[in-house]
Order: structure tokens, then sequence, then C-alpha cells
């Protein structure tokens, strides 16, 4: 099992989520090296983080099932570590602990909300959660000529250079899909260039008449990836509140990607 970590490039700040997932794999790291359990200070003293911040991490890798506490009150590896650690059916268990992660996320955010990357030059929804409470966004046009105008799309265009966003468009055309689509390149990519790196992306029906969307980034190693939600119109006041929570949850996902 190896535990990838990921290097800031030099003078960038790197996004919330990465650096808790950075932080969540030198915890993992300092329990794995001792088989026979960790204790809360010998992780403070390992790691290096403050206690708060150790709590709240060590929290969520319980939760996660990434960790496990003896009875004596020490920290061992739990059981989701070892699945996606092993070479032995590492996809099907990633695709499951995904899948339990985006449930939980739908349920807490009160949203639709879906994993994309961006494999081959194209983009892709990989999964996603939904229900009744929380319907999907009704795909009229393909995700992945449509990039100009989702959440998803302008996510996952922020995150590669100017060269690649260049192509990408030049592959698609920049078509109107609602009033509100950008269809202007240099439009479009000024707007990608100034978008802060910490704040969701948004889609205000430009995708969809009826439909809102929020995506933030959930980059691992060199795949570029997102994580998004999308909501009925009727429920848009919700937007922020929703994309700021999603923000705050990406780090389990980004975590599972990264392992």
């Amino acid at each position: 099992m190896a535990l990838k970590h990921e290097q800031d490039a030099p003078g960038h700040r790197p996004r919330q989520p990465h650096r808790s997932v950075q932080h969540a794999l030198r915890v993992l790291e300092a329990v794995a090296h001792h088989a026979t359990g960790s204790t809360d200070a010998e992780l403070a003293r390992l790691t290096g983080l403050p206690s708060d911040q150790l709590t709240g991490l060590l929290r969520m890798l319980r939760r996660e099932g990434y960790i496990e506490q003896t009875a004596d009150g020490a920290y061992v590896t739990g059981e989701t570590l070892s699945r996606l650690g092993s070479a032995d059916g590492n996809a099907a268990a990633l695709t499951a602990k995904l899948q339990r992660t985006l449930d939980e996320l739908r349920d807490c955010v009160g949203a639709a909300v879906y994993i994309s990357r961006y494999i081959d030059g194209e983009v892709h929804i990989t999964q996603y959660a939904a229900g009744p409470e929380a319907p999907a966004v009704n795909e009229w046009v393909d995700f992945r000529v449509s990039a100009h105008a989702s959440a998803v799309g302008k996510s996952l265009l922020g995150q590669l250079d100017l060269n690649g966003r260049r192509d990408h468009l030049s592959r698609h055309r920049m078509a109107r899909l609602t009033s509100r689509t950008i269809t202007n390149e240099k439009v479009l990519l000024s707007k990608l260039a100034t978008q802060p790196a910490t704040v969701p992306v948004l889609d205000i029906q430009e995708y969809a008449v009826g439909t809102v969307c929020a995506a933030v980034p959930i980059t691992a190693g060199s795949a570029v990836g997102c994580l998004a939600l999308s909501l009925p119109v009727e429920r848009a006041h919700r937007l922020h509140d929703a994309a700021k929570r999603l923000n705050k949850s990406a780090a389990p996902v980004l975590l599972s990607l990264t392992i």
C-alpha cells in the first residue's frame, strides 16, 4: 500500500480540500507505521499537527473507515484503507467507497451530487448520487460538448492551462443552450482565468433552464476532476450554502482518489 503525497507548486496556495487531504495522509502514514497502534499524543508528535486540527482529522478518518480505535484508545488502520490499498479488487473497492460517500453527501447537502473527470480531453461524469428529493440534472445536451455552459465543465477547464482550454474549445463549439450561456471564447477564458481557486464554480441556468449547479475541484495527482451538485431553480436560494458545504465535504472524496 502506498500513500501518495502531492507536492504544492511553487508559490501556489493549495485549495482547502487538498490541504486537508495532505494532513490526513500524514496522519494515515503515521498510523500505518505503527501496527500496534498510536495514541493521540504520539500522532500529534509524529505529524506536528495542532491538537484541534488532529482531532477533526481523526474523527473524519474514523467516520470514513480509514482508521479504527482500539479498546485502549490507540489508533490502527481500518478496513477502508486495507481495501483501497490492496492491489486485488482496488477499482471495485474505490467505486463502492465513492458511492457510499456520494450517497451520504447527497443527503447532507440535500442535492444531487456528481464526480466528474477530464479524461483524454473529454468531460465524463463518472459517478453520481440522486434521489426523489435530490433529482439529477436532465442531460439534455451531452456534457462532453457543453463544458462552456456547465459548472462541471467550467471547473474542469479551469484546472487546465490556457492551451488545454483553447484545445478543448476548438473541438467543441460554444453553442447557446440558454439565454445565460456564455458563447464568446474570450469572455469565457477571462472568467476561467480570474476564478478564485477556493471559490466554487456556479452555473445559474447556463446549461439548462430550471437548474442551478456548483462545482469544486478534486484534482488528484495529474488527474483533473471535480465534485458538483445540482438543484432545481426553485431551490436556488440554497445554492451558495450548499456549495460551501460541498467544498468542506470534498476532502473524503479526494482522499479516496489519492490513496
